[in-house]
């Protein structure tokens, strides 16, 4: 019987999912078309949405976010001189703040959501992807909730799957954020795990979401975990759906506290696939 256990450990996270009897795959994208991701799964954030960072986020702009080959492109780029060039036309249909990049960028990328289109309250996610590797580089794999059931972040919670800086590019960074947890009172429940090769090999970064444990696996094994060993919201906010989200961030509080390589860009985060199992 111990045997049994320890095989059962060593399967891959997606092995251990579809063997199950409960689990069900809900969603799920392969990236198979071309041109812009499926707007039936995928929606974008726009502007400059956080952390002081130097991207402006456009939507539905080849040039940020295209499939072709089986997966997922998200393109940073430094965009300065397409701008002075008059060359967005009408794609760029709103105002440019050069001020926010030093008058150098503006820089231009994307962050993609399920939201309204898939929102998820337990579950298991999988994203198959390829890091960038420049300075100032921040993607990421999170969730945030459907509904501010508790108010404005961090009260209602946020699952980060993965997170990566390009100043330190092998760690791959694990977290959650909730009202009584979170990085402003540095206090974050959070982990760091080395992987060498994210930038030039792709990775499976899995998350698995119960009622009472958060559990971080890294190409099928598990890395972390989070235990609910408290009552009440504000240390536990995971009791409702979350959407997905998909960014690749540039500069901002964290990714730019090394500074950042302009020259650098544009850098691609490549996605493979992206599933969710219930």
């Amino acid at each position: 019987m111990k045997r049994v256990q320890w095989i059962w450990v060593g399967l891959p996270l997606w092995l251990l999912v579809a063997c199950s009897p409960t689990s069900k795959l809900v969603f799920e994208d392969h990236f198979d078309g071309e041109g812009l991701p499926d707007s039936t799964r995928w929606n974008y954030e726009e502007g400059y949405v956080r952390n002081g960072e130097l991207q402006y986020y456009t939507v539905a702009r080849p040039e940020n976010c295209y499939q072709k080959d089986g997966c997922l492109h998200i393109v940073c780029r430094n965009d300065s001189a397409r701008i002075e060039q008059g060359l967005f036309g009408k794609a760029w249909a709103t105002p440019v703040d050069t001020t926010r990049c030093d008058s150098v960028a503006p820089v231009t990328s994307a962050s993609i959501t399920t939201r309204g289109l898939g929102e998820w309250k337990y579950g298991r996610v999988e994203v198959r992807a390829k890091l960038p590797d420049c300075r100032g580089s921040w993607p990421a794999i999170w969730m945030r909730p459907a509904r501010d059931t508790y108010g404005k972040w961090p009260r209602s919670g946020e699952i980060d799957i993965m997170e990566n800086v390009g100043y330190d590019l092998p760690k791959v960074h694990y977290a959650i954020h909730t009202e009584k947890y979170n990085h402003t009172k540095n206090n974050q429940k959070r982990f760091t795990v080395d992987c060498p090769t994210v930038a030039t090999d792709f990775h499976v970064y899995g998350f698995e979401w119960r009622a009472d444990k958060l559990t971080w696996y890294l190409d099928g094994v598990e890395t972390y975990s989070v235990v609910k060993d408290e009552e009440g919201w504000e240390a536990w906010p995971f009791d409702q759906p979350f959407f997905l989200i998909l960014n690749f961030a540039f500069g901002g509080g964290w990714g730019g506290s090394q500074g950042v390589n302009l020259e650098g860009l544009p850098q691609e985060y490549v996605i493979d696939y992206v599933k969710v199992y219930q």
